[in-house]
Formats: structure tokens, C-alpha cells, sequence
């Protein structure tokens, strides 16, 4: 997406995704997450105090953690890398002893995405426990889903029961055929009965805790107002559309998805989609993943966030995803590996203007 390109710059005024029951309600946790713990308050207040002079040493821990629970998925996604791992697989899957070291050792984190390349339920009673055991802290929970295997032992009961707090469900397709030919393995009418099932008992519970999450691309976009409907179908209370596929730093992934990028909407479109959503319940949102840091606006990965591989090596950041792609060092022991040579060159590089390559994707040229 060119940024500089004045109908980009209009998009941009369309709105991005809230924290699902509002930002009211993710400040709120966050700040009784913080005063249960005297060094996680202190710790934010050093990353607050850090905001105006960023240095590429940081004597404060990563308050936002992504925790890859497992790197292996049963969808073959068209746009994503694990489609041509072998057997959808990268490494082993997280163990709970690694996730509860995580959580107590990086004691920075008010907030994580439990989630990486992969389907998380995959994890089964590990991943719940992990959803657990950070929610006991008060830590904020996000997680995706294909949505694949809610029906299964009720999973769709057990993850909200164990407190998460949003969960983006993936849905690349309005009906059938587009669907299974983008999210191929996926059966539609399954996901679509599962989606049903768990905006039906969070409803029953009286909660909102779903995103329906679209990633627009040229096999779909001709379905582009039947989403709204599906998601009404569905019972979503929010949905977003996604307007960038990402490259996962590697040249190969930046050509294949170049060509399946959708046509870029228009502000008409952004809105008329905003007003059918009103029409059906559902607030509309739009997700620009890339493109939209420049040198005087730096991505904020390298200065707040960690992203942790099921097999506890470091990675930039979700849009690389794969510590085989680049690896910062150890997840073993975030302290150290925090501000360890790589991590303060990667910084540095950040803060001199010499914006990695692997980088160049999300930055304005």
C-alpha cells in the first residue's frame, strides 16, 4: 500500500479495531494488573517516561508479549508461510512450564497475544491453562483462531470461561467456494456453525469478546459486502477488514502475496461498508498491517514488544513471525536477551534511520 498516495492518506481516516468491550475496559485491566505487582507498576512507568527519548538500551522489561504456543496449523492459508512448512509444521509446541516462566520472569507484560504462526487450539489443555494462568495475573489475553476446532470438547465454552479477553476469528471467505480456496483444509460450514456456537454463549453470558477478522485480498473482494451479512449471520458484534498481506520478511512471500493483493478500496466504500455494519449491529473497522511507520514515526516493536517462538527464541515482531527468518537470541531468559548486542544494534540501526531491510515492508519509503 503507498502511503504517500492521497486516496491512502484518506483510507488511513477510517477506523481502526477497539479492544473488544472498549478501551474503558482494557484500561481498567491494565491498571489492576499493575497494582497487584509494585515492580510490573514500576516498570510501565519507565516505559511511559521512555516514550520521548527512545535509546537502543532499555532499562525497563517489554510490557506487551506475543507467546507462540504452538507453530503447526491444520489450514493451508494461501498467504501464509505455514502452508509451505512440511507438514504445516515449524518446532515443537510451547510447554506450560515455558509459558509460566515466561509470565513470572518477564514481569513487564500488562498485555499478550497468545498466538503465533499457527492454530492455538491445536495446543488443547496447555493452551487453556496458559489463558489461565496470565488472566490470574490480570494480564491482558488476545488471541486467533480459524475457529476450526471450537465445537471440539466445547473448546468454545472453555475459552471464554477461562476469561480470555478477545479473540479474533479469521473468515477469508462469504461463502463456501472462496473460503476453501483461500483458507484451504478449512470446511466453511463448520467454521460457520463454531462462530455461531461462540457468539451464541457469549451472549448468554452477556460479553463481547469476538472480532471477525477478513484479510482482503483479490479471491475475496468481490464478496466485500456479503462479509457484513455472514457477520451478521454469525452473530458477530464486530468485524474488521485487513487491507495489507504481509510479506513475513522473506522476498519470496513479498512477490507471491503482491500479486493477491486486492484492488485498493475507496473512502466511499470504507464508509458505505461502516453504515451497512450500523444497519446489521456490527461495528466495522480496517486494519492497515503495514506501511504506516516512517523515521520520524518508529515502529514501536523494538521498544515495547517481544515476540516469543513455540521452540523460546526471540523474533522482531508478528510480521516475521519465524525465528528461522531472524532471531534475536534466547526467550530463555528475557532479561538478558532484552538488551543483548543484537537487540540494542537492531535498535540503534531504528534510531539512526538505517531501517533494517527486513524491515523496509512496513516503513514509508
Amino acid at each position: 500500500m503507498d502511503i504517500n498516495n492521497l486516496s491512502t492518506k484518506q483510507l488511513l481516516k477510517l477506523p481502526n479495531p477497539l479492544f473488544c468491550g472498549g478501551i474503558e475496559a482494557y484500561n481498567n485491566e491494565r491498571e489492576l494488573c499493575l497494582s497487584l505487582d509494585k515492580k510490573k507498576n514500576n516498570n510501565y512507568h519507565k516505559y511511559l517516561s521512555s516514550l520521548k527519548n527512545k535509546s537502543s538500551y532499555i532499562n525497563y522489561l517489554p510490557i506487551k508479549l506475543d507467546i507462540e504456543n504452538v507453530s503447526r496449523c491444520n489450514f493451508r492459508c494461501k498467504m501464509c508461510q505455514v502452508s509451505e512448512w512440511k507438514n504445516g509444521k515449524r518446532a515443537d509446541d510451547m510447554i506450560i512450564e515455558a509459558f509460566q516462566h515466561l509470565i513470572d520472569e518477564q514481569y513487564g507484560a500488562v498485555e499478550i497475544k497468545l498466538q503465533g504462526m499457527g492454530e492455538p487450539l491445536l495446543g488443547g489443555e496447555t493452551y487453556f491453562k496458559m489463558v489461565e494462568y496470565a488472566r490470574s495475573k490480570h494480564i491482558w489475553v488476545r488471541t486467533v483462531t480459524n475457529a476450526s476446532l471450537l465445537h471440539k470438547d466445547k473448546y468454545y465454552k472453555r475459552i471464554i470461561d477461562a476469561d480470555v479477553n478477545e479473540i479474533q476469528i479469521s473468515i477469508d471467505g462469504a461463502d463456501k467456494k472462496t473460503f476453501e480456496g483461500i483458507r484451504c483444509r478449512g470446511l466453511f460450514e463448520k467454521v460457520v456453525e463454531n462462530c455461531i456456537l461462540i457468539n451464541s454463549y457469549c451472549e448468554k453470558k452477556g460479553i463481547e469478546r469476538t472480532k471477525m477478522w477478513v484479510v482482503l485480498q483479490q479471491d475475496n473482494q468481490h464478496q466485500l459486502f456479503e462479509f457484513i451479512q455472514l457477520a451478521k449471520h454469525m452473530k458477530f458484534k464486530s468485524m474488521v477488514f485487513s487491507l495489507d498481506l504481509g510479506n513475513w520478511g522473506q522476498e519470496y512471500w513479498a512477490k507471491k502475496n503482491e500479486i493477491q493483493k486486492a484492488a485498493p478500496i475507496t473512502l466511499d466504500i470504507g464508509h458505505k461498508l461502516i453504515g451497512l455494519g450500523l444497519e446489521a449491529g456490527i461495528k466495522v473497522f480496517f486494519w492497515f498491517g503495514s506501511s504506516k511507520y516512517s523515521y520520524q514515526n518508529l515502529c514501536p516493536w523494538p521498544f515495547e514488544r517481544v515476540y516469543i517462538s513455540s521452540d523460546l527464541r526471540v523474533v522482531p515482531c508478528c510480521i516475521i513471525a519465524n525465528p528461522d527468518v531472524y532471531n534475536l537470541g534466547s526467550a530463555m531468559s528475557i532479561t538478558e536477551t532484552w538488551n543483548n548486542k543484537e537487540y540494542t544494534k537492531f535498535r540503534q540501526t531504528h534510531l539512526d534511520g538505517n531501517i533494517p531491510k527486513i524491515c523496509h515492508s512496513c516503513y514509508i519509503e
